[in-house]
């Protein structure tokens, strides 16, 4: 991704702990798409340490993947291997890890949040996963079926660095449900900002 386009968490935190990665692994036999497997790989440990209530252990995993996503497509440029099917295998994974990670959480918020009622537990849960799926569909059909590129904030104000950190911050202060209630509010309202813009520029 063009470093224009990265969110701020990820422009002045992540790159600070993935470009060391990247420097030992262009040395190595590491493939990209092998770095983004591992990045799945950490988000579903994030996964299994929130079943098992170890939210503490969970938000810091939730937030190495972010870190870890960073790696591979700075490793396919070092290495000169960037193909467009890393790019997508990328994404798909990308989204099968906010699932898992936000499905963790919200399975956290159910069971050791007991002062909150199960059904705004689920609701908040699901309309954050929702909002974080279509976050990312939205721009990516705006950029394919009608070129609109979205700047700004309108591109950066939750991308998925700051989702991720917000999550560690939110699993680590034991505030699941809070976390899960401003990711949902946040992600869906940044998506009906994106229909205004696209309609008004298309």
């Amino acid at each position: 991704m063009d470093v224009h386009q990265e969110g701020i968490i990820s422009r002045y935190l992540n790159r600070r702990l993935s470009r060391p990665l990247v420097g030992l692994l262009a040395k190595t036999p590491v493939t990209p798409n092998q770095v983004s497997l591992a990045s799945f790989a950490i988000a579903l440990a994030s996964l299994g340490l929130f079943l098992a209530g170890y939210n503490l252990w969970a938000g810091l995993a939730a937030q190495a993947s972010s870190i870890a996503d960073g790696v591979d497509g700075e490793l396919a440029r070092r290495k000169n291997m960037a193909t467009p099917f890393g790019g997508f295998f990328d994404a798909i994974l990308d989204r099968y890890s906010d699932v898992a990670i936000l499905a963790g959480l919200t399975y956290w918020a159910l069971t050791f949040e007991t002062k909150v009622a199960s059904e705004i537990v689920v609701i908040v849960g699901l309309l954050a996963i929702i909002g974080s799926l279509i976050l990312s569909y939205s721009r990516a059909r705006a950029e394919a079926s009608l070129g609109i590129i979205f700047h700004g904030l309108a591109l950066t104000l939750i991308s998925r660095d700051a989702r991720l950190l917000l999550i560690m911050i939110g699993a680590m202060l034991g505030q699941a449900v809070a976390t899960l209630a401003l990711l949902a509010m946040v992600t869906n309202s940044v998506v009906i900002w994106r229909l205004v813009i696209s309609r008004e520029q298309s």
